[in-house]
């Protein structure tokens, strides 16, 4: 008989054993490196752990930030554009997703650096504007990274799409995105703790969209790829 626990629980066990020891003030570089060691995780899974697990005090922090999408109506929106169009990506084509303890949604592909441009790049575009055709922002500005390749492109392909919808705004690609949005007079729309740390009000973009994406997914019988979620208890990782 094997008595080997499936690798979820061990996943499950040193994300508890993580937000634990952050929740005491551990450093998070050397607790990841201590937990990752502990069970044995792969690469991939402590990036898991990196990007969904979080010490309570940094989650209740960035969830008062967190505003529903639907109060975006009448102000400036700046989205983080690689950020929110990878994260789409991935929820299109099947990449794993974490619902992570502070309420956002990531994924955990780790393709920001090598992202390039496909044909489900201009799907989840087009799936952005649709939303803001619906929640109609004042305005809306993409930052987009420009030394990642083809930015310039992206940007264009933004302003082209904006410019056909009739919605105010713009979209450049420019060296240091982060820059302009900490300190954006409006809303930003990203997923990167660095930027929600040290930003007003934030929405999660991506996440709103994946979700109904898999709400009207689930409605029409169709197969869609669920999100990563942390139990608070011992036991296996639920998915929603």
């Amino acid at each position: 008989m094997n008595k080997t626990k499936p690798k979820f629980e061990d996943i499950q066990k040193s994300a508890e054993d993580f937000r634990y020891l952050l929740n005491r003030g551990y450093p998070r570089k050397a607790v990841l490196e201590l937990v990752g060691n502990r069970y044995g995780l792969t690469f991939d899974e402590r990036h898991l752990l990196h990007r969904g697990v979080f010490s309570s005090a940094d989650s209740k922090a960035r969830q008062k930030k967190l505003i529903p999408i639907k109060e975006i109506q009448n102000k400036n929106l700046a989205i983080d554009g690689h950020n929110t169009v990878i994260t789409i990506e991935a929820g299109l084509s099947g990449r794993p997703l974490v619902l992570a303890d502070d309420g956002f949604v990531r994924d955990i592909s780790g393709l920001s650096g090598s992202f390039k441009k496909t044909e489900t790049t201009g799907e989840a575009i087009q799936l952005i504007v649709n939303l803001l055709k619906k929640v109609k922002p004042r305005q809306t500005l993409f930052l987009f990274d420009a030394p990642i390749s083809k930015s310039g492109e992206l940007a264009q392909e933004v302003r082209n799409k904006l410019k056909r919808e009739n919605l105010l705004g713009d979209a450049i690609a420019v060296k240091v995105p982060e820059k302009i949005l900490i300190g954006f007079p409006g809303v930003i729309a990203t997923s990167d703790t660095a930027i929600i740390d040290q930003s007003g009000e934030v929405v999660d973009l991506a996440g709103n969209i994946l979700r109904n994406l898999q709400l009207r997914s689930s409605f029409a019988g169709a197969a869609t790829q669920p999100f990563i979620r942390w139990r608070r208890k011992r036991g296996s990782i639920g998915k929603r």
